[in-house]
């Protein structure tokens, strides 16, 4: 678009140039040489420019693809090792940088890095589809159509005859013959936690207060967290984002131990007289059952049914995580709205169990010895490798990133809770490793008994709550 003359400027017209210019007849020669001077030097000037341009680009290549995503902040602590080579074939490349866009389709936007470069990539949270208000929620009246079956829980061990040395578990001393029964979904008694010894034996652990057992018992929906060993700071729900409603009916409860308890008040968080810091009502845990830290915080995160009685829905998160949505919100849309009794999402980057042996493994999470034993008793139990093109493959994901999860406490959900539980009891800490195999053979073991587990996007979990690092990383267990 053309800039309009101003009001001042005059038109210009043959008769005007001719008064405004000097004559030149006697001075053309000295003009035209220095037109020619400076139409050189600005050719030079544009001739080493684009020298430089060239140099640049043969000396750093290509840093960076950037695929655009929605927005949000990259998580704390997290990274991955997705890389792509700058060099070799054009057509392998392009098909591997296809290949990452569509593993990461559900991820959110991400940053594929350039090798050498030391920047994490980033994962982004996406919007879901809330409804505006909890004023309206309806529980569906078909919510409990789900497969039925009675479970009982064993309570006691007795000291078995002609064995003199007997040690009390909190998971019990569960045989491999009653693993395998304790599959089938069926009316049945099984190990999940809380076994206590023979009379006379100290107890296994996981202990509360009579008065958080009584708090607990009167949980209808509870949303829980953890922090033994003074692990992580405490991360109070968004507040503005909870509903009247909910801060009135559902629990929030914060499960530490005394060394973590003591860590908070010298934080700043002073309990006041009813137990709570904000929304979280602190419950505190003695005689924790196990040396591994990560194993103790398995029993709230795994065993909400058991510790919450009469509570028909519960809620996870991670203690990195805050809260940043109403919990009651949340179930509908990934329960009541998808017709599940469990939700839980996918891992950011990987999706096989073998992948996650390796950076396990990588990354010292566990003792090598210890992965392997579980490793090969899975794929000689038929735990196969994770087929993204196979359609009848179950899940979009092998690997769960478990930091957060939604459940109705209806007896599929239970029981898949109770194996997975005593998976960990069993082998390693890192549920991530056992999270496929038990879920496939539960599914294999009851093909006419569904259960109904919707394995949402990592995105979401991203926009259900803010991400932050440890404040400490627990020590690694003792080798066994």
């Amino acid at each position: 678009m053309s800039i309009p003359p101003s009001r001042n400027q005059t038109k210009p017209n043959q008769m005007g140039v001719h008064k405004l210019l000097p004559a030149v007849g006697p001075r053309r020669g000295k003009r035209l040489g220095r037109i020619l001077r400076v139409a050189l030097s600005f050719r030079l000037w544009l001739s080493l420019l684009a020298l430089l341009c060239l140099l640049s680009f043969a000396l750093f290549g290509l840093k960076f693809i950037t695929l655009v995503g929605r927005g949000g902040g990259m998580e704390s602590g997290i990274s991955s090792s997705h890389q792509l080579p700058i060099t070799g074939d054009v057509k392998k490349n392009n098909k591997e940088v296809e290949q990452q866009q569509l593993q990461h389709s559900g991820f959110g936007g991400v940053v594929i890095k350039a090798p050498g470069s030391k920047k994490r990539i980033q994962h982004f949270p996406c919007e879901i589809g809330f409804t505006e208000t909890v004023d309206y929620l309806i529980e569906p009246k078909d919510s409990g159509n789900f497969t039925q079956f009675s479970l009982q829980y064993v309570a006691m061990e007795e000291k078995p005859l002609r064995v003199n040395s007997f040690e009390s578990r909190f998971g019990g001393h569960q045989k491999l013959e009653e693993r395998e029964k304790s599959f089938y979904a069926h009316d049945q008694t099984l190990h999940c936690g809380f076994v206590k010894g023979p009379p006379g034996f100290p107890s296994t652990g996981f202990d509360f207060d009579e008065k958080d057992m009584a708090y607990m018992s009167t949980c209808r929906v509870a949303v829980s967290s953890c922090i033994f060993g003074s692990s992580d700071f405490l991360r109070r729900p968004t507040s503005k984002r909870i509903s009247d409603f909910s801060k009135k009916n559902v629990c929030f409860v914060m499960f530490v131990d005394e060394q973590t308890l003591s860590k908070l008040a010298s934080d700043g968080h002073v309990l006041d007289n009813r137990g709570f810091v904000g929304l979280w009502r602190v419950v505190v845990v003695r005689n924790l059952p196990y040396k591994d830290m990560r194993r103790t915080g398995k029993v709230p995160k795994f065993l909400s049914h058991r510790i919450f009685p009469s509570s028909r829905y519960s809620i996870w998160l991670d203690s990195k995580m805050r809260l940043n949505a109403d919990p009651l919100l949340i179930i509908e849309y990934f329960l009541w709205r998808t017709r599940s009794e469990y939700a839980i999402s996918n891992h950011y980057a990987r999706h096989c169990v073998w992948e996650e042996v390796l950076q396990n493994k990588r990354l010292n999470k566990y003792n090598e010895t210890a992965i392997d034993e579980q490793f090969n008793f899975y794929k000689s139990d038929g735990l196969s490798k994770f087929d993204p093109s196979d359609p009848n493959t179950p899940l979009p994901s092998y690997v769960p990133e478990g930091s957060f999860i939604v459940r109705a406490h209806t007896p599929m959900s239970n029981l898949f809770s109770c194996l997975w539980f005593n998976e960990v009891d069993r082998f390693t800490s890192r549920d991530q490793l056992s999270f496929a195999y038990t879920y496939l053979k539960l599914r294999r073991l009851n093909p006419n008994k569904p259960f109904y587990l919707n394995m949402f996007k990592d995105c979401e979990r991203r926009a259900l709550a803010k991400l932050f690092r440890h404040r400490a990383l627990p020590s690694l267990p003792p080798v066994p």
